[in-house]
């Protein structure tokens, strides 16, 4: 409620502009039947057609008006509506670049998602009630005043009686805020699951899992659908009878005001005037209804936008003040014992892909640990100076709509002159020449007009472009063949020549480039040394980046693969193993189709 209200407080004079053009919207139908009354009365029972003229204009006189008043009311409210819409948006927006990589191990994307679609709507929604809500009260209290002229009986009758509608309505009302939140909590997380299996689908096919998740994701959405069926019924029941009660409480007042007529107690116009402020009321009353069903909707979807406003940033260790090292500065992680000198071109081989994934987030300080700089902690360092001095490159990195030009401007100053050694480097000039304009190409959001390889080359070069003092590469070449890999390990080593750069990778291609090759296993380096001494000395390593090379190694059936790593024609998957069966993919969630560690980060 106080998000609402902060909505409320960011327009006030809009929002009075509502409330008063709706309260002079209501209260004038309530008018009108003043005037009709009259008009039988003092025009037509006493045949003075003077007065009966006067006040048949008086009546068309106040039809314009309240046409204009709709028109004034409706546009009001809408700009109130659109307003709050806007600056939910640019909340979430801003919260969303602020929390930077906390986000996806706090809420799903698919939960994001609903959020900034349909929550932030219904949040919107109950604006509408500062307007029309405002003046269903007033309209509420002028009513019954009239009312009281014409018999105190009649007026006792329509104030109570209204109550008793709220009341009649009130249980079905907190029961669909009940089955409300259910349905949206069921709703982001099949939207998550959905997200993450079309990501995944080409790892699911690799692995045999496709019909699997196929099934699983069935039958959750049939569950969806039932509990959606609820949420309906309440639903129409409640729409029914915001119509029918109010209805029936219209032909109670009109059969008393009949008898009252007959009987000689109040006059013919007075009866007819009865009948249209019963019938005005029924307005308010509709309003002041659909009113709350919005504001029970409002609440559920409030509720979901303040939880993510609430996540904070991951310091991953600690805020940080102190300054970073100067140069040379080597890194160090002691959870595994990785050693990165200064200005050199270090490969990690590991077993499994998580433990490749927790190692680049850690040196990339995504994560709490204690990893040094320098002999500086890098939870010390202030955090801006972190991500500005160290990148961690994977493949899933999001790349934004927009020219391809506009992609791999990553950096102020960086022109065609420094983006043509980059896109060489990355072994992306073909995909350049293939593009109908060139550089000036549009790419859609994610990339999703190249192919995967030619997405992940795209990708290195932005990476390349940056310029980072220390470099962090996932599985860089995952969805590309094996000659273009061959160009970019050649090439990746003379591009960042004198810098610090990590590839985190099985690919024997990169890692016979590096200066150096740290195999991982279990979490811990068990042996470093150039890529073909490890693979003389080190039969674990030998057996890991063979298995990527093609190579034979002796291993009979799928129960040596490791979990059916790289099976079925999906090469230079990369470390898919450990996934413990299909089972294990719990949705495939982050995969993006080609594979590798990146799709593991997410």
């Amino acid at each position: 409620m106080r998000y609402i209200w902060w909505l409320v407080r960011r327009q006030p004079a809009r929002v009075l502009r509502g409330s008063l053009v709706g309260t002079a919207w209501m209260v004038g139908l309530a008018g009108r039947p003043y005037l009709i009354s009259r008009a039988v009365d003092d025009g037509l029972r006493a045949n003075d057609r003077r007065v009966l003229t006067l006040w048949v204009a008086a009546i068309v006189a106040a039809g314009f008006g309240l046409a204009y008043l709709g028109i004034m009311r409706h546009r009001t409210m809408t700009f109130v509506r659109e307003d709050a819409t806007a600056r939910s948006a640019g909340v979430l927006l801003r919260q969303l670049a602020g929390i930077g990589a906390v986000l996806p191990r706090k809420l799903a994307a698919g939960e994001v998602a609903t959020v900034g679609g349909a929550d932030i709507g219904h949040v919107s929604a109950v604006l509408t009630m500062t307007g029309p809500g405002v003046g269903a009260v007033l309209a509420y209290a002028v009513v019954a005043v009239l009312l009281w002229s014409v018999s105190p009986f009649l007026a006792m009758f329509v104030l109570l009686g209204v109550p008793v509608i709220a009341l009649l309505v009130g249980p079905l009302l907190r029961r669909l805020e009940r089955a409300e939140q259910v349905y949206r909590r069921r709703q982001g997380a099949l939207t998550a699951r959905a997200g993450d299996i079309v990501a995944g689908l080409r790892v699911l096919a690799g692995v045999g899992g496709r019909d699997l998740f196929a099934r699983r994701y069935a039958a959750q959405s049939r569950e969806l659908l039932a509990q959606g069926y609820r949420v309906g019924a309440v639903q129409s029941w409640i729409e029914a009878l915001t119509i029918v009660i109010p209805g029936l409480f219209l032909t109670a007042v009109v059969w008393l005001a009949a008898r009252m007529a007959a009987g000689g107690d109040i006059t013919i116009g007075q009866m007819v005037a009865v009948y249209g402020y019963v019938t005005v009321l029924i307005v308010p009353v509709w309003f002041l209804l659909e009113g709350t069903h919005q504001l029970i909707r409002g609440r559920v979807a409030a509720r979901r936008i303040v939880a993510l406003l609430s996540l904070t940033p991951d310091t991953a260790g600690g805020p940080g003040g102190r300054p970073g090292p100067e140069l040379p500065a080597d890194l160090h992680d002691p959870g595994t014992g990785l050693l990165v000198p200064d200005g050199r071109l270090v490969g990690v081989a590991a077993g499994d892909p998580a433990e490749a994934i927790a190692l680049g987030d850690r040196l990339g300080r995504f994560a709490a640990s204690d990893v040094t700089w320098g002999g500086v902690p890098l939870a010390e360092i202030a955090l801006s100076e972190v991500r500005a001095r160290i990148l961690v490159a994977d493949h899933d990195s999001y790349v934004f709509g927009g020219t391809l030009r506009e992609i791999l401007r990553v950096r102020d100053g960086a022109g065609d002159a420094e983006m043509w050694p980059a896109l060489r480097a990355a072994s992306a000039e073909d995909v350049v020449d293939a593009l109908p304009d060139g550089l000036d190409t549009a790419v859609s959001a994610r990339a999703r007009t190249l192919s995967g390889g030619q997405r992940q080359r795209v990708q290195l070069a932005r990476a390349l472009l940056a310029e980072p003092e220390v470099l962090i590469l996932v599985d860089p070449t995952s969805a590309v063949d094996a000659h273009t890999e061959a160009r970019i390990a050649e090439r990746l080593r003379g591009a960042r020549a004198g810098r610090t750069t990590v590839v985190i990778s099985t690919s024997p291609l990169l890692l016979g480039c590096a200066d150096t090759v740290a195999h991982v296993r279990g979490g811990r380096v068990v042996a470093t040394g150039r890529h073909a001494d490890l693979l003389d000395r080190d039969p674990g390593y030998r057996s890991l980046v063979a298995r990527d090379a093609g190579v034979d190694t002796g291993l009979d059936g799928a129960d040596d693969l490791e979990d059916a790593a790289g099976l079925d024609g999906t090469g230079g998957l990369d470390g898919v193993g450990g996934l413990d069966g299909v089972g294990g993919l719990d949705g495939a969630a982050g995969f993006d189709g080609v594979g590798g560690l990146g799709g593991a980060r997410r």
